[in-house]
């Protein structure tokens, strides 16, 4: 899955950091002023919501009413990380969420990232619940 977006950066399509490309159902799920705010910046190969949010697919197994709860929870999540990520963009930022990237799939319960991000977004208690420990990793 993604060599062919490593392509897709050396070609100036795609950045290393910037927000995750989103699968139609999650697009259409996204609010107009999000998808406006995302127009603005090419799509990263990781970013924050990659980051934050990197047991999608773990959490949707645990909840009943998975599209609800994507819908509901996980997008709207989503969108205050991009969003975030938007507002804060910087050299430094961009460096710290490559740094953060490696460092999160070599540890994955490392929460390092939490500490030296600030004014991050808050986990909603829903999220939380689902996720293992109060974390994002299985």
């Amino acid at each position: 899955n993604e060599l062919p977006q490593l392509i897709n950066i050396f070609i100036g399509q795609m950045s290393i950091i910037g927000y995750r490309p989103l699968v139609r159902q999650g697009y259409k799920y996204y609010s107009d002023y999000m998808k406006r705010k995302i127009y603005k910046l090419k799509p990263g190969l990781s970013g924050i919501g990659s980051i934050a949010v990197r047991n999608e697919e773990y959490i949707l197994q645990r909840v009943e009413d998975k599209e609800n709860y994507y819908k509901n929870v996980i997008i709207p999540y989503k969108e205050k990380l991009e969003s975030w990520f938007i507002d804060n963009n910087s050299l430094f930022l961009y460096f710290a969420l490559i740094f953060f990237t490696v460092l999160v799939v070599i540890m994955p319960s490392s929460k390092l990232w939490k500490r030296v991000l600030k004014n991050l977004p808050e986990e909603p208690e829903d999220f939380k619940r689902y996720s293992v420990k109060g974390e994002n990793y299985g």
